[in-house]
């Protein structure tokens, strides 16, 4: 494998194409890595490189990667909404998702993407998780939140359940549900919006529930010594599937908490491998060798 990679660097010229990371703090993300041994085992001639940068440096950041004639670049927080003004065009997942983590320059021409949602539902599919018909409960406000619901919409559940805590961000998931029932009407999908801190609407939603999703940061470090039922760990039951955004630590409090209840536990590491090859492959054209890349990675 050592041999490869010294192969692809001795490719690094002046024809490499560039792609890049816009978030902070960027420390622990592994989407260089992933991307690039991807390029590796693809035999392209493409360089994945990640940048610190936050809200203020954002637009000229933004203006950079056009100027230079970046290929693309993929946006995490704090920047997933800020962007969009920044950029000439949205798909369809990235205007219900109101958020956007990658972006595509054709030709001068900005156009924001989100993986997000759909790397989330297409792990729930891969570990056999059947969502048509069903109910799921989602604790989160922010930019991943957002594109989780809405693609959970579009993939033929009944109803969903957003619980928020009640902060200046609850008013984000109070939007989310709003365009849910007005906007995405046509997918006869109800959502409902609660606080967070009404622990028995939150049983009684969740005992409805097949699916427990947390789209917060609770489990990451710093804050890995926290959970989204550490006052409901009743809730948890041996037909309920419990999820996490969080892949680093890949097992959760969360999910440590959800396995020793009896519960299915899927972690987010699933779900960044699936946005990451969504976004790959709208970058270079190119399906991501994804199984290949997890068993080398993980």
């Amino acid at each position: 494998m050592a041999a490869d990679f010294e192969k692809n660097l001795e490719k690094i010229d002046g024809y490499t194409k560039l792609v890049g990371l816009l978030a902070t703090p960027i420390g622990h993300s592994l989407s260089p890595r992933m991307h690039n041994l991807g390029y590796t085992l693809k035999d392209l001639n493409y360089a994945y490189l990640a940048f610190e940068v936050g809200n203020d440096e954002l637009e000229k950041a933004v203006e950079g990667m056009k100027a230079i004639g970046a290929i693309g670049f993929n946006i995490s927080m704090p920047n997933k909404m800020e962007v969009i003004q920044y950029l000439d065009e949205l798909d369809e997942g990235a205007k219900h998702a109101g958020a956007v983590n990658t972006v595509v320059n054709k030709n001068g021409k900005l156009k924001g993407y989100n993986t997000d949602g759909l790397g989330y539902v297409s792990n729930l599919l891969e570990h056999g998780v059947e969502l048509k018909g069903q109910k799921v409960t989602l604790v989160g406000s922010g930019g991943v939140a957002t594109p989780i619901a809405t693609q959970l919409v579009q993939s033929g559940i009944r109803e969903i359940s957003v619980f928020a805590r009640d902060d200046k961000f609850f008013s984000n998931a109070e939007k989310n549900v709003k365009y849910i029932n007005e906007e995405m009407q046509e997918y006869q999908v109800k959502a409902n919006i609660l606080p967070l801190e009404d622990k028995e609407a939150f049983r009684r939603e969740v005992a409805e529930s097949l699916v427990l999703a947390n789209a917060t940061s609770l489990g990451m470090k710093p804050l890995d010594d926290l959970s989204i039922i550490d006052d409901t760990l009743d809730v948890l039951r041996d037909d309920l599937v419990v999820t996490d955004v969080v892949y680093n630590p890949q097992r959760s409090k969360l999910l440590q908490q959800a396995a020793e209840g009896g519960s299915t536990a899927i972690n987010g590491l699933g779900m960044m491998l699936w946005q990451g090859a969504l976004a790959f492959e709208k970058f270079t054209g190119e399906e991501m060798p994804r199984e290949k890349i997890k068993k080398i990675m993980f």
